[in-house]
């Protein structure tokens, strides 16, 4: 599968905000969910945000209110606004698309990270 190039992690204190994007070549981006996943030292790989080809957004409850999930489809890019950064957000943050048949994630990149530290 063709992976997503994700960008835009960086050090950053407590409280601030940042804007992770990535991007792919897959043809089929506007029909598919696409989501944002992140992964910190020894936990599981978790799904933060997601969204649908229509906009439908999910997020996971320790970052609601504070993240926003938004899409591109003339650009294939996905984009992750995070504000009020907390120690607890880091980790290295993926996207992925959802195959319509299977259900799976896939097109996983290399990943961005991101550290929330004074």
């Amino acid at each position: 599968q063709v992976p997503f190039v994700e960008s835009g992690g960086k050090l950053v204190q407590p409280g601030e905000s940042l804007e992770l994007s990535c991007g792919t070549s897959i043809s089929i981006f506007r029909d598919v969910t696409v989501a944002w996943y992140r992964q910190a030292p020894g936990n599981q790989r978790e799904m933060v945000a997601s969204i649908s080809r229509t906009g439908t957004t999910f997020y996971t409850d320790s970052v609601k209110g504070r993240f926003t999930i938004s899409r591109d489809n003339p650009m294939n890019r996905v984009h992750l606004q995070m504000n009020n950064l907390k120690p607890e957000d880091t980790a290295t943050y993926f996207c992925a698309w959802q195959s319509r048949q299977s259900g799976n994630f896939q097109g996983w990149g290399q990943g961005t990270q991101v550290t929330v530290s004074s």
